[in-house]
């Protein structure tokens, strides 16, 4: 028989008895190293990840409240984008009351927001709004 090196699966070994193919996990598995000792967690950026991503969430509520109540604000992001002017459209999508980093694209199906937070000069979590347009 061949060596085996590790590889903590098991997996059975396909042979012809003359009549079929048998084979089962119990024709060989390999044995598990021994329990690996893990560092002990601390969830304190987690939380603080989560915390940002709820303040994104707002933020993005902000814009798609807009977006959804005022047809003449949709028509505004909508034209500016189809003009690829980038900078109107930003300052349209701030002029929400927004604070986080925002970076916006577009294409002539629709529009992406990419909100973003950081947390010690770290980026800590994103979300991502696309809409369709076309």
């Amino acid at each position: 028989m061949l060596p085996i090196y590790y590889c903590p699966i098991c997996f059975p070994i396909p042979h012809y008895n003359g009549l079929r193919i048998v084979g089962t996990v119990q024709d060989y598995c390999m044995s598990f190293p021994p329990n690996r000792q893990f560092p002990e967690v601390d969830p304190t950026l987690f939380e603080q990840s989560a915390k940002s991503m709820q303040v994104l969430m707002k933020e993005a509520s902000l814009v798609l409240n807009r977006l959804a109540q005022s047809k003449d604000f949709a028509s505004k992001v909508m034209y500016a984008a189809q003009q690829s002017n980038m900078n109107e459209v930003n300052k349209l999508i701030k002029s929400t009351g927004i604070k986080s980093k925002v970076k916006t694209s577009f294409n002539p199906d629709g529009i992406h927001l990419n909100l973003s937070s950081s947390i010690g000069g770290a980026e800590c979590c994103q979300l991502t709004v696309s809409l369709r347009w076309l």
